[in-house]
């Protein structure tokens, strides 16, 4: 019987150790990294402390911490035993998603049964790396449209045009377009030098840059050419039906509330949507609204559509970049007053 006394917040936090054994000795140093940095940084994310013994890893500190840095080493040790290598992303993946792997869903898609969450493009596998990443993965496959609203580098973006990849590989769609307003803060096309598409390639970069970590170059670039892969700026979406395609439309907080309902009615039959943007980043002329805004105003809870909210915690970048966004927020939270849009 438990006693009287018994504090459950006391006892999650009293000290535990666990020994945990590894038998590849190669694997077990590549599991701990040069100098030891995937221990550190470990220790850091669980708070405890990690000795290393031979073959084995002991852990010592607060019970909860102890049971996640074990699950951690677990799911990296295994990522080893597969063939990958554990770089400084998977091992802040593993502190973040604490070693989780997916719990069963009984509706959940058949690719993902088993727990791994993963999509695989033809020059690389792509792995969420928080858990709102992970749901999100799952929006793509499972959704025709799917918003990915949250702050900039999380990571909404580079998942949607690794899920429009995946699926042009496995010729569940046709193509592939990928769109972006061209609108910049404090800059318009006018004043850029060349002619039309030298005045849009500077807007749809990040686009080109995600293509390219995920397919060859000269793929790509055959793509392009034969339009299969068509990158444009939402102003030419007009008119079209777009069937059978992949279609992510990024820095979707730029598109007016005319243009976002212009583009959502582009859906074609076989057709699939993923719509990005960050509405703290609005570079829209003062009083134009936001269609990416007023888009989950009106469609929130439309069933068939989904909306995956990320936050400051989901940055994947400089951890530095978590740290800005949380400040911006806390600012606005304060009573800053908030540029109109």
């Amino acid at each position: 019987m438990a006693s009287a006394n018994f504090d459950p917040t006391k006892a999650e936090a009293s000290p535990a150790e666990r020994l945990i054994e590894f038998p590849d000795n190669r694997l077990l140093i590549d599991l701990c990294g040069g100098f030891d940095r995937n221990l550190a940084a470990l220790e850091a994310g669980f708070d405890i402390v990690i000795a290393r013994r031979g073959n084995q890893l002991s852990l010592h500190g607060p019970a909860d911490g102890v049971e996640g840095a074990e699950a951690a080493l677990t799911a990296l040790y295994q990522r080893l035993e597969a063939g990958r290598p554990v770089e400084k992303g998977d091992v802040d993946a593993a502190i973040r998603l604490r070693g989780e792997a997916q719990p069963p869903d009984p509706g959940q898609l058949e690719m993902f049964r088993g727990g791994k969450v993963e999509i695989r493009t033809r020059k690389k596998v792509v792995e969420p790396r928080t858990a709102t990443q992970r749901a999100y993965v799952q929006s793509l496959f499972r959704s025709e449209l799917v918003f990915g609203v949250g702050p900039a580098g999380t990571g909404k973006t580079y998942l949607a045009v690794a899920a429009a990849v995946s699926m042009f590989s496995e010729g569940k769609v046709d193509r592939i377009v990928l769109s972006r307003p061209a609108v910049e803060a404090g800059e318009r096309l006018g004043f850029l030098p060349g002619d039309m598409k030298e005045k849009i390639d500077p807007y749809m970069q990040p686009l080109y840059d995600a293509l390219g970590d995920l397919l060859p170059g000269r793929q790509v670039q055959k793509y392009i050419e034969d339009k299969v892969i068509e990158i444009a700026p939402l102003a030419f979406m007009r008119g079209r039906t777009l069937s059978d395609a992949f279609v992510v439309l990024d820095e979707a907080q730029n598109a007016t509330e005319m243009q976002m309902k212009m583009f959502l009615t582009r859906l074609g039959e076989g057709g699939r949507m993923a719509i990005t943007g960050d509405p703290s980043q609005i570079d829209l002329p003062r009083g134009v609204g936001s269609g990416l805004v007023e888009a989950e105003r009106v469609l929130k809870g439309v069933p068939g559509i989904e909306f995956v909210r990320f936050a400051a915690e989901d940055v994947i970048r400089h951890p530095l970049v978590a740290k800005i966004v949380k400040a911006y927020d806390a600012d606005g939270e304060r009573g800053a007053a908030p540029r109109e849009a």
